[in-house]
């Protein structure tokens, strides 16, 4: 087994980024390029669960949320749709000066291969997160934890 692991700096707060994360609509417009059209649902509560699919692509990816702890961790199950294994994913955010450290880490990768692929696929996705922080407004509503958005693919 093989792991992946991913620091990046946002600046940006903790709040934003686990809007980011969590919320349905927020992840349909950052997490995969454009042109895949995710459709997403997320219950980011831990017992809760989420898939991300790509009518385009003919792809998708579920799981189920370990642990949750808001602004701070989230713990998930990642299986591709067709694929027997099941590996798992950890990101905590840290605040850090006027921003937020994003740690991820992908492990239970099957080889050496899957380890690269998910390493691109994480770089690539997270390089999408800054310009939508840059395009959506600094406000958090501080009454709705948005862990608790749920927005159902259709």
């Amino acid at each position: 087994m093989t792991t992946v692991t991913v620091t990046r700096y946002f600046a940006s707060s903790p709040d934003r980024i686990w809007t980011a994360l969590t919320d349905a609509g927020a992840l349909a417009a950052w997490f995969w390029p454009e042109q895949l059209e995710a459709r997403i649902s997320a219950d980011a509560r831990t017992g809760g669960g989420y898939r991300i699919e790509s009518a385009p692509a003919a792809m998708a990816v579920s799981g189920g949320y370990l642990e949750v702890r808001p602004l701070e961790r989230m713990v998930m199950s990642w299986r591709w749709d067709g694929e027997a294994g099941e590996s798992l994913v950890t990101i905590d955010l840290r605040p850090a000066g006027d921003g937020t450290e994003l740690h991820l880490r992908h492990d239970q990768l099957l080889d050496e291969r899957t380890q690269e692929m998910h390493e691109e696929g994480w770089s690539d996705c997270l390089d999408r997160l800054p310009p939508w922080l840059e395009r959506t407004s600094d406000e958090v509503d501080p009454g709705v934890i948005p862990a608790t958005r749920r927005r159902d693919c259709n």
